[in-house]
Order: structure tokens, then C-alpha cells, then sequence
């Protein structure tokens, strides 16, 4: 049997003041905050501490029967709203789903939550919780709601079941139906503190842990399924690039983009995102956030380049990494990205 869910130590404090209002419970909550920080493992420790039978200071004693059932994945009072895609990540099917529902998912792989899975709800909501207690329905990512089934799922917020509580997951409300956020509750999670974040990393074997804290923006989760993915806290590649810039060099784009080439667009332009934003923030004098190693090489390059094309060149990845994923010619534009960014560090005599 697995152990249920328990919120990260950063979390115990807001979990055990929120829920200590579980009897004026609001029916509908919207749990946001940045990627990377445990909202996922906040909400379903929280729907296993509200379906608790003997909870202790609010949250789950984990050894009652419903606590057994949430453990085991089989409580008649929990429901896991995800996209098929993630529910194939995280070993486990939709527990509404017919066994032909589940295969056809399967093969698709949706990255969608499907509107389907909202209307396979309707016998649940008709029939009697367990014992009397709760309800409860997960839905995360909420951002996989397409605009089908976020209809679907404000239809139901608009006349929410009894005994029923949702617990949406996003990382931030805009980028979800507006009417689907004013039918709901807001519960916002901080980012924990630096000494929060790498005790806990420590804890689990994660050497020089302020240094990947800190390529992660201060996101633990990310962090820590940054180094299982056999990342490194500050990319090779990007070392190459930055250091060589330092030097009043180019580096060598054709090198890089080969290196690259093969690799998921979304990683290396959200690591020079990152250098780009270290470079702004080291032209105004402050210190570096994401690739502190970097530091002194970051610093040089901030002041011998142009601060507004250093800028300007932020906002272009930003506007790349929206097409990133259907690229024609995947090594051009590797080739075309790297050779823009390396235009936009040169020294303002040679720009």
C-alpha cells in the first residue's frame, strides 16, 4: 500500500489554517502559485485531509479507512481530473473511465482535459458520499481545460453538487477561463523561503543545492526534477556560450547548435531566457538570480553590451519559445537563435 499524500514542510502551516475552516468550506478553490513548488502535492494532500475520518490539527492521521482507501487509490470519494498524458506519467488511469474509455486514452495520450471526463462525473455527483463526509474532486493541471470542457466544468461550479469541494491546480488564474475563477475561492501558495527550500533539497541528496535552487527561480520541486532529468544546474553549453562572450569572443554557434540540436526546444530557450534576464538584472547593477556560478562572466558581458538590445533580445525568446516546438528546420533554428543571442552580448563598439 502507498502512503497518502502529505504537504511539503512549507506547506504544513497555511494547510493547517486553511482547513481548519473545513465546516464553512468553500465548494469550489483555486490553488495557484509558481511551477515548480508542490500545488499538486497541496491539493491532494488536502483531499485526503479532507476525506479523513479522524483528522489530527486538520490534516490526515493516515490511518483510518478512508485514509487506507486514498492510500491504496480506490476511495469512492476522490476523483482525479488530469489530462490522459499526465495520468500515463504518473502510472495511474482515470478511475471514471470505462476500461475501453481508458485504453482509447491511452493511445491519444491527450494532453487536454477532455470533456468527457467532466461528463463521466454526473453518476458520481448522484450518488451518496461515503458515510456522509466529503466529496472531492482534483483537477490539475487547470490549464489543460480546453474551452469545451472549462464550459462543462463551469456548468457545474454554477450549480455545485452537495458535499462536493473542487481543487483546482494552476499556476496562475489568467490563463484560465475568467468566469471559472470568479466561481471559485482563491488560496495563492508562496514560494518557500531559501533555507526551507534547500534544507529540503539536502534532505534529498541534492548536493550544492542553493546552486540549483537558484537555476530552478527558487522552485524546489524543479529543482530536484531538474537534476533526476540528469540536467546540471547551470548547462554546459551555456557556460561555453556565456564565457566566451566574457572574453569579448563569439562563441562557437555552429558547436552549440549541433550540441542542441536534438535536445527539447523548450529546455535550452528557457535556459537563455533565464541568462537573458541575469544579463538585465546585471546591467542595473543587481545581483544575478538564476546562474549565480556565472556570476563574474554575466557581469562582464552585462556591461559591455547594449542594456536595451540585451532587453529586447529577452522579449525575442520569449516570442520563440511560443513556436519552438514546430520548427521547420530544427538545427536552423537552433543555429538562428544561439547566433541572435551572442549578436545581442557583443560589446556595444563591435554591435
Amino acid at each position: 500500500m502507498s502512503d497518502i499524500p502529505r504537504f511539503f514542510p512549507w506547506q504544513e502551516g497555511l494547510a493547517k489554517a486553511w482547513l481548519g475552516q473545513r465546516e464553512r468550506f468553500a465548494h469550489a478553490w483555486l490553488i495557484h502559485g509558481m511551477a515548480g513548488i508542490g500545488k499538486r502535492q497541496f491539493a491532494l494532500a488536502a483531499a485526503a485531509s479532507l476525506l479523513c475520518e479522524a483528522p489530527e490539527n486538520g490534516l490526515a492521521c493516515g490511518h483510518c479507512a478512508a485514509c487506507q482507501w486514498v492510500a491504496s487509490g480506490n476511495h469512492p470519494d476522490l476523483r482525479r481530473i488530469r489530462p490522459d498524458a499526465v495520468a500515463q506519467e504518473e502510472g495511474g488511469d482515470q478511475p471514471d473511465e470505462s476500461a475501453a474509455e481508458s485504453a482509447a486514452s491511452k493511445k491519444t495520450a491527450s494532453k487536454d482535459i477532455r470533456v468527457e471526463q467532466l461528463r463521466g462525473l454526473s453518476t458520481w455527483f448522484n450518488t451518496a458520499t461515503h458515510r456522509g463526509g466529503w466529496r472531492v474532486a482534483v483537477l490539475y493541471p487547470a490549464e489543460a481545460l480546453n474551452a469545451v470542457s472549462a464550459n462543462a466544468l463551469l456548468k457545474v461550479l454554477e450549480e455545485p453538487p452537495e458535499h462536493t469541494v473542487f481543487l483546482l491546480v494552476v499556476d496562475a488564474p489568467d490563463r484560465i477561463l475568467p468566469t471559472l475563477v470568479s466561481r471559485c475561492r482563491r488560496l495563492p501558495l508562496p514560494v518557500p523561503s531559501m533555507a526551507e527550500s534547500t534544507g529540503w533539497l539536502a534532505a534529498q541528496g541534492l548536493g550544492d543545492a542553493t546552486q540549483w535552487l537558484a537555476a530552478a527561480g527558487g522552485a524546489p520541486l524543479r529543482a530536484l526534477s531538474m537534476r533526476d532529468a540528469g540536467e546540471r544546474a547551470c548547462p554546459a553549453w551555456l557556460e561555453q556560450f556565456v564565457l566566451a562572450a566574457a572574453q569579448g569572443g563569439a562563441p562557437d554557434i555552429g558547436a552549440l547548435a549541433d550540441s542542441l540540436e536534438k535536445d527539447p526546444p523548450a529546455g535550452w530557450i528557457d535556459a537563455l531566457q533565464r541568462l537573458f534576464f541575469d544579463l538585465s538584472l546585471a546591467a542595473s547593477s543587481a545581483p544575478v538570480r538564476y546562474f549565480p556560478a556565472l556570476g563574474d562572466s554575466t557581469a562582464r558581458v552585462a556591461g559591455a553590451a547594449s542594456p536595451s538590445s540585451l532587453a529586447e533580445t529577452g522579449k525575442w525568446l520569449m516570442q520563440q519559445r511560443a513556436v519552438a516546438d514546430h520548427p521547420l528546420n530544427t538545427k536552423l533554428f537552433v543555429y538562428s537563435v544561439l547566433s541572435h543571442a551572442a549578436q545581442a552580448c557583443r560589446p556595444r563598439r563591435q554591435a
